[in-house]
């Protein structure tokens, strides 16, 4: 990730920061962004419409009367996607200086969505909807919200702008100006999600946001090193005080050996068997077992398990391979734009997407500690695709804004006769669209 805390960003600032902060001139965006978000979704389909039946069926069966039908599933996927392009062409379209002018609202709005979730749990309110002892959700009828969502998106484009305009001033490292004041917003949406809300997956997704930024902003190691030790310190604290997590860890570092409660390795060993038995090809569409009630949350967090009963090796590999090259396409819009709040929202989407791909998979594959988190695109929900969908369109509509060569790279020739070419536009022989 390219850091604009580099000596050649630090030369451009004291020269004025000109070519640091120059746009450059609109041309058409990255497509690859939006095919591969595309790709996605639609196998995140396929994979609802080849388990759906059988997820309707367990859970019929459970009830003892008919209440989701074969298509339930693959239906509400369906509506999911169609809520999720619509908030990606918003995203895409709308000018980002606008979308930019709402972060404090869309911040305040998370904060505020977030307490009144934790409010109407506390009196009991039917909106509240309470899952295991956990309130994570707004319950409309056939609507459910997730608040944290927009708490994420609020803290992404709040903190663009901040540790943009800070770096451009060259206060990154400054405690009193920059760090307390970010630290000051991740301890409230910790307070309002990890511990309120009893959700560590999404508090380690705002902090994997925040930290993306600082790297990108150039935060010194020394103070990085600072940061990761506080947060580690609080993280510690976070998991020994609630007695599921210790079980999680627990279970973690336990690994393959038997356990006396094999509830408590009950979903990490139906994950593996899922892998497993779908071999190098797969047992099929439709013909998942695990998918009938054996694999917990087979169509939301263990959706990569499933994929690797019903397609099997390459399946997974084809599906990693997807993840990776969209995470590749965010790091060089990143590396190619020349204003810091937009380098820092495509670093802040990266460390976003990038989290909740490796923990997920991470965690079916008994790398990591069962967290929780969705496979971005993939499991079956509304909230998360549609505010994912809409991250990637704001970096859809910001990858128009990107130069021909990387800005750092370019910016070390400074004071050479090459230093025309700095910021030159990524289709400067096309016409812009």
């Amino acid at each position: 990730m390219t850091r604009v805390g580099t000596p050649a960003f630090r030369r451009s600032r004291a020269s004025g920061g000109a070519q640091a902060t120059t746009p450059a001139r609109r041309h058409r965006p990255d497509v690859q962004i939006l095919l591969y978000m595309g790709l996605l979704m639609m196998l995140g389909l396929v994979v609802m419409f080849a388990i759906g039946p059988q997820r309707a069926n367990g859970l019929n069966a459970a009830m003892g009367k008919e209440v989701y039908s074969d298509t339930y599933f693959f239906v509400r996927q369906l509506v999911s996607i169609g809520v999720a392009l619509a908030g990606f062409m918003a995203m895409a379209l709308i000018p980002f200086e606008k979308i930019f002018a709402l972060r404090r609202s869309v911040l305040a709005a998370g904060i505020g969505a977030c307490l009144l979730l934790a409010f109407a749990a506390l009196i009991g309110w039917g909106i509240a909807l309470d899952t295991g002892g956990a309130v994570r959700w707004f319950n409309f009828g056939a609507i459910t919200l997730q608040p944290a969502e927009i708490l994420k998106f609020g803290i992404l484009l709040h903190l663009s702008v901040f540790l943009g305009i800070q770096a451009r001033r060259g206060k990154i490292d400054n405690w009193q100006e920059t760090l307390l004041p970010v630290g000051a917003i991740v301890a409230v949406a910790g307070l309002l999600v990890i511990v309120i809300q009893k959700d560590l997956g999404t508090g380690i997704s705002v902090l994997s946001i925040v930290l993306a930024m600082l790297v990108a902003a150039g935060l010194s190691w020394r103070k990085f090193g600072l940061v990761l030790g506080t947060i580690g310190i609080a993280g510690i604290l976070l998991v020994v005080s609630a007695p599921h997590r210790v079980d999680r860890v627990m279970t973690f570092m336990q690994g393959d050996k038997t356990s006396t409660d094999s509830a408590s390795t009950y979903h990490i060993e139906h994950a593996k068997i899922a892998i497993g038995t779908g071999g190098l090809l797969g047992v099929g569409i439709g013909n998942s077992v695990q998918a009938t009630g054996y694999l917990p949350e087979a169509i939301n967090d263990s959706v990569f398990a499933i994929m690797g009963e019903t397609f099997g090796f390459v399946g997974l590999v084809a599906t990693i391979a997807l993840f990776a090259a969209l995470l590749l396409r965010l790091l060089k819009v990143m590396d190619h734009l020349a204003d810091y709040r937009l380098k820092l929202v495509v670093a802040g989407v990266f460390g976003w997407f990038g989290v909740h791909v490796i923990l997920n998979i991470g965690a079916m594959i008994g790398l990591v500690p069962l967290t929780g988190i969705t496979l971005p695109l993939l499991s079956f929900g509304g909230t998360s695709m549609l505010f994912v969908a809409a991250a990637l369109g704001l970096v859809f509509q910001l990858s128009r804004y990107t130069t021909h060569g990387s800005v750092i790279k370019e910016t070390d020739y400074e004071g050479s006769s090459s230093r025309g070419r700095v910021g030159r536009p990524r289709y400067a022989s096309r016409r812009s669209s």
